[in-house]
């Protein structure tokens, strides 16, 4: 991937590091939330966290991007947030993603999460299939299911969380590509939850960090 240089920030805010990718499609901004040194699992665990088409570095459950990637940070798990270059263009996130986890592995972090909401279901996904080696595991929150086909080649596990009152993207774009994923896999429904999941917001956050360790701390 071709990643040509990499600027954080000096200075930490709200718990991260400002960082420049820059690529030979243009730069990437992201958000780094690094893990304590001297943790035994720091340096070799992280997540990457995407957004929907709404762009920026915007987070569904009321605000779980930021919560999760502090919250994870105590148990040596590094995170990275992206901010697409061009939010409405799929290629173009993946191609984003795949910078992320490029930055990751110079980092040392060889043990990656993706995670994404809505269209960034579908990054998260493809991301996934086109480096098998880094990624250790899925989870998206109320994807779609334009262009989450190659979820079918995945040979890790995928967590999935949907909504059951979406009004943007039905759970049947969830439930589909649950059928088409190989085990282990796990879906999971949310009662009276829109697309942004802020109805169950704390069942969220509960169910993807239970899963994000369990995954994760394992290796």
């Amino acid at each position: 991937m071709p990643l040509l240089s990499a600027q954080i920030g000096d200075t930490m805010d709200e718990g991260f590091a400002p960082v420049r990718l820059e690529t030979d499609r243009g730069t990437v901004d992201a958000r780094l939330y690094p893990a304590p040194d001297g943790h035994k699992a720091a340096g070799t665990l992280g997540v990457i966290w995407l957004g929907g088409v709404g762009g920026g570095f915007d987070s569904p459950a009321r605000g779980l991007y930021a919560r999760l990637a502090e919250d994870l940070t105590p148990d040596g798990i590094a995170s990275l947030r992206i901010r697409y270059r061009n939010p409405r263009a799929l290629d173009e996130a993946v191609y984003d993603a795949l910078c992320g986890l490029t930055f990751l592995g110079r980092m040392g972090i060889h043990h990656v999460a993706l995670v994404g909401h809505s269209f960034g279901g579908a990054v998260a996904i493809q991301a996934a299939a086109s480096n098998r080696g880094a990624v250790c595991t899925v989870v998206t929150l109320a994807t779609q299911g334009l262009g989450t086909d190659a979820v079918a080649d995945l040979r890790c596990p995928v967590l999935l969380v949907h909504g059951e009152a979406d009004e943007v993207l039905t759970p049947m774009c969830s439930i589909h590509v649950h059928r088409m994923a190989r085990e282990p896999k796990k879906l999971v429904l949310m009662p009276g939850a829109g697309h942004g999941l802020d109805e169950t917001a704390e069942a969220v956050c509960r169910e993807v960090r239970d899963w994000l360790k369990a995954q994760l701390l394992a290796r």
